[in-house]
């Protein structure tokens, strides 16, 4: 194997053109660089270096290893400038995946702030999943890190060998349509005087859909749900339309439609956000720094949110 610090002083001999120069550089005394480079020259069995006066010169033999080492320690620097990043967590390649209003918005605001960074390189894939498969997919390894939520009406069971950071919490809104005949008078915000309404919801397959009939059920009453979408936008137009009232995360609402009023529930129902990621992943210094990107982004999207939405109420 070529000793690559011998290496290091051909490469140099062959760009400065004195052994005094390369001693000067590599800190060492002229002769012990010609003891190295002589010693380079017995373990590969080649001449490398000829004197041509009173100055050492390369073997087109020494020229051709040279070339090679510039290129094989530059090799070795960018190396070790990546190892650094990487001690550093600003480099690396990881799998985010993150339900889709999280994604819209928190993911895809950490995603702005990196590629804005000049000094990051690292480097996502994005995916979107519900809670359910987000936590499957840390378990099996497919994923580095998830965002996640729970509902305060419906707790959720975390799998051993994950661990969880709380990143923010957002309220869930009731949402009505506007009342046109009542002199500017507010919605109610009491869930059990919407016994009799007909509700739009989520999906039966997903925890949005738990945390509607959690609800409803804590109120005293099963709701009647007549239309389901996993699209909040659709769910707040049918609202608009007539067709029911629902119950939508703050991150889920890019937009109210005419005639849609928002009010918080009595009692209010919220939605905290986690990442997570396999226990021993949080120790690793880019997951560390994608966490903490993550989690400005998500305050910066939340406090965006809750002061729009309140300008509409």
């Amino acid at each position: 194997m070529i000793d690559v610090r011998k290496l290091r002083m051909l490469a140099a001999l062959q760009r400065l053109g004195t052994v005094a120069a390369v001693a000067d550089e590599l800190r060492l005394s002229a002769p012990g660089v010609s003891t190295q480079l002589t010693a380079l020259e017995k373990e590969l069995g080649l001449q490398l270096t000829q004197r041509q006066g009173r100055r050492v010169t390369l073997t087109p033999a020494g020229n051709v290893l040279a070339a090679h080492g510039h290129d094989i320690l530059d090799r070795i620097s960018l190396a070790e400038r990546e190892l650094e990043a990487l001690r550093a967590g600003t480099a690396g390649f990881y799998t985010v995946t993150a339900f889709p209003s999280a994604a819209r918005t928190i993911i895809a605001d950490a995603c702005r702030r990196i590629l804005g960074d000049d000094g990051s390189a690292l480097e996502l894939r994005i995916t979107t999943s519900e809670p359910e498969d987000a936590l499957d997919a840390l378990s099996s390894g497919a994923v580095h890190l998830a965002v996640i939520h729970s509902y305060s009406n419906v707790p959720r069971d975390i799998p051993r060998g994950i661990t969880t950071r709380t990143i923010g919490t957002e309220p869930v809104w009731l949402a009505t349509r506007s009342p046109q005949d009542r002199d500017g008078a507010r919605s109610s915000t009491r869930l059990e005087d919407y016994a009799d309404h007909p509700w739009v919801s989520a999906t039966d397959d997903v925890t949005c859909f738990d945390m509607v009939e959690r609800a409803c059920g804590l109120a005293g009453f099963t709701p009647r749900i007549v239309a389901e979408s996993m699209d909040f936008s659709v769910q707040l137009h049918l609202v608009a339309a007539g067709v029911g009232v629902a119950l939508a995360p703050e991150l889920t609402i890019e937009h109210v439609p005419d005639g849609v009023e928002l009010v918080r529930p009595d009692p209010p129902i919220e939605r905290t956000l986690f990442l997570a990621a396999r226990t021993p992943s949080f120790a690793d210094a880019g997951i560390q720094n994608l966490a903490d990107i993550i989690e400005n982004s998500a305050a910066a999207q939340l406090a965006a949110r809750h002061q729009q939405h309140q300008r509409l109420r």
